[in-house]
């Protein structure tokens, strides 16, 4: 957690949309329909995914390490 002012909800709400199948697909695949799902809804609906911004300081939609070239 990237935040020192992150209460223990958000780490709930937070734990949640990581362990969320839909938000887990867009930060692996980086494309495709559950990416364009979670980009376009996480911001204006998804409680979990403004919380997981709020702790982890990314967006739930963005992957955790550089997509591998082929």
């Amino acid at each position: 957690m990237t935040n020192a002012h992150v209460s223990n909800w958000d780490a709930k709400l937070a734990r949640v949309c990581a362990n969320c199948p839909l938000c887990q697909r867009a930060r692996q695949q980086q494309g495709g329909l559950a990416f364009r799902l979670v980009k376009s809804l996480e911001t204006k609906v998804c409680p979990f995914c403004r919380a997981y911004e709020r702790v982890y300081g990314r967006p739930a939609h963005e992957g955790t390490s550089p997509r591998p070239s082929k």
